[in-house]
């Protein structure tokens, strides 16, 4: 389905609002996210059962995603929300590149972190832990390194995060105004 213009102007709107959010403080409130998404499917109700439909499916395939990120302490349970709220404005069929582009810019601004603080090594390391303990027949979570550590997740201490919001929103916008 086609965004409409309402949908993609509060869309943008909501991105913009949850990427400033998450620069400024690490967080993107609920009642941003789940505002969001009960206004987008509120509007897709106006435009018929297909639309609404579309938009639930959406919210469901993109929580659905994110939340084993999440999980495994890869995501903050605002970003999971916002997703969801992005797919009901979305549609099913936008929000793939929309997920795509997310991706891509998240990893950037990961990679860009990482060589700029030089932790390369320390990267590289923590992604060989979790990678071996996703391997184990016990459950991730819990799981300590053979040297007693636990891999870090966006809540250790000590670990430098980056607002994912902001790569949700380049994504959404990209799925709005789509540039190739």
């Amino acid at each position: 389905m086609i965004v409409t213009s309402l949908l993609a102007s509060m869309l943008v709107l909501v991105v913009v609002a949850a990427a400033i959010t998450d620069v400024r403080t690490r967080r993107i409130p609920n009642v941003l996210t789940v505002g969001a998404l009960v206004l987008a499917l509120a509007v897709r109700a106006t435009m018929g059962g297909g639309a609404l439909l579309d938009g639930m499916a959406a919210a469901g395939a993109a929580f659905a995603i994110a939340l084993p990120v999440f999980a495994l302490g890869g995501l903050g349970g605002g970003d999971v929300k916002l997703l969801a709220a992005v797919g009901a404005f979305l549609g099913l069929e936008p929000l793939w590149g929309a997920l795509f582009v997310t991706i891509m810019v998240g990893g950037a601004m990961a990679l860009i972190s990482v060589l700029r603080r030089r932790h390369a090594q320390e990267t590289l390391a923590n992604l060989y832990i979790i990678t071996k303990g996703l391997t184990r027949k016990e459950s991730y979570t819990g799981w300590k390194g053979e040297q007693g550590d636990a891999p870090l997740t966006i809540r250790s201490a000590g670990v430098v995060t980056r607002p994912f919001g902001v790569a949700i929103a380049a994504g959404a916008i990209y799925a709005v105004f789509p540039i190739f």
